[in-house]
């Protein structure tokens, strides 16, 4: 077993996977956060709601892709199924832009773990089968919706021939994990989204992706960075324009490598590498 340091290709410093989200709640349901400052009374349909969660299907994804277009940077979309099927030109066109698609559950307020282990496959099945029909290729990847991945969750997804998921929260670069149906990369997610700005300003985003990227740039080589975006929130202008920044700084310095997730998961399993612990790559 190859025990190759992690690094990533021709020297860059500094890897950046971008990643959008487009998603979609269950008939009559909508985003647990909304730009309301008076809440509803309870068992209210929030039709305000549900217009405002339709966004990103209506315009921002299409804004986002647009702007990752003209700054030339690859991002992979992680697409609920029933987003796939509401807005296939806009799935379609997002791939057709060269950008990746990956798997994002079938619905977004829909958990894993409540299922028997028939649905849970099941579901996963009839959303890589729905973005592949709108995106016109499978997905490799997956994120599970609000983190609500049962404890089979990555069993079933090497069974689906997924090979990346980005269900990690425990660690701060890709690595792996045994399953009985085989391995899967697991790439960490963001721990800092377009909707934690929700109730602040759009330049929160830019201060913390700047002071991590600064960080990481000086001090820790082979560090990845995971910039988060919704459409239906990051596709709106006032926060596509900061988006925008956020990349445009991240562009301006030399070895950095954007790349889109299956990339990442591709060079890693290329190379060898399968340790990539904190301790492992700067302990002394």
């Amino acid at each position: 077993m190859s025990t190759a340091t992690l690094a990533w290709p021709k020297g860059h410093r500094t890897a950046v996977v971008v990643s959008v989200l487009l998603e979609t709640w269950s008939e009559g349901k909508s985003p647990s956060y909304f730009p309301r400052t008076t809440p509803l009374p309870p068992g209210s349909k929030d039709i305000a709601g549900i217009n405002w969660a339709q966004f990103g299907g209506n315009e921002g994804v299409w804004r986002l892709s647009r702007n990752l277009s003209d700054l030339g940077i690859p991002s992979t979309l992680f697409c609920n199924g029933r987003s796939a099927e509401v807005w296939p030109e806009a799935v379609a066109a997002f791939a057709k832009a060269g950008h990746d698609v990956a798997g994002h559950g079938y619905l977004q307020d829909q958990t894993l773990f409540s299922m028997n282990s028939d649905r849970e496959r099941e579901t996963i099945k009839k959303t890589l089968d729905l973005i592949q029909k709108a995106a016109g290729k499978r997905p490799t990847g997956w994120l599970t919706p609000i983190y609500g991945h049962s404890e089979n969750t990555l069993e079933y997804l090497a069974e689906a021939k997924v090979t990346w998921c980005s269900d990690a929260l425990d660690a701060s670069v890709p690595y792996w994990k045994e399953t009985k149906a085989g391995k899967v990369l697991m790439i960490p997610w963001s721990d800092f989204v377009d909707n934690r700005t929700l109730r602040a300003s759009p330049r929160v985003y830019f201060d913390v992706y700047k002071d991590m990227f600064d960080y990481l740039y000086a001090c820790e080589p082979g560090a990845l960075i995971n910039i988060g975006v919704h459409s239906h929130f990051g596709g709106r202008p006032a926060m596509t324009a900061v988006f925008r920044q956020i990349l445009e700084y991240f562009r301006s310095h030399k070895d950095v490598w954007f790349a889109q997730h299956h990339e990442v998961a591709k060079w890693i399993k290329d190379e060898g590498i399968e340790t990539t612990s904190y301790a492992s790559r700067f302990s002394k």
